[in-house]
């Protein structure tokens, strides 16, 4: 699943990152579920609309969120299990995503969760 380009070409971003970035600007309040729409199938536009009512992402103190890492295991050839590390300021959320490729060859995600808000990390914690 890893972007390959020719030399010389900019290589073109995985579908990993092009997702956790749409599901952020919805999930942020930066674009509307609607948006999602035809890149989403089964019940993972219905779980997108829950989730989204609340803003969980929205700016927080003028900080905006932002995809800090992304990580995947292709769960079979086509299908992909996706989770997102999400932060604005000191707040960290994790979002889990899972994207499987149909007939027409476009990715489409299938689920998507969101944990909860975690304490930032300290050094004490080390």
């Amino acid at each position: 699943m890893p972007a390959q380009a020719a030399p010389g070409r900019v290589p073109q971003p995985r579908p990993t990152d092009l997702f956790a970035d749409r599901l952020l600007a919805v999930l942020s309040g930066q674009r509307p579920v609607h948006w999602m729409l035809r890149h989403t199938a089964g019940r993972a536009y219905d779980e997108l609309i829950r989730l989204a009512e609340h803003g969980p992402l929205r700016a927080t103190r003028g900080t905006r969120p932002v995809v800090r890492d992304i990580g995947y295991y292709v769960a079979r050839p086509g299908a992909v299990e996706a989770f997102a590390r999400i932060s604005a300021g000191d707040q960290v959320r994790a979002m889990a995503f899972r994207l499987e490729r149909g007939g027409d060859l476009r990715w489409r995600c299938t689920a998507v969760e969101l944990g909860g808000p975690r304490a930032p990390h300290t050094p004490d914690d080390d």
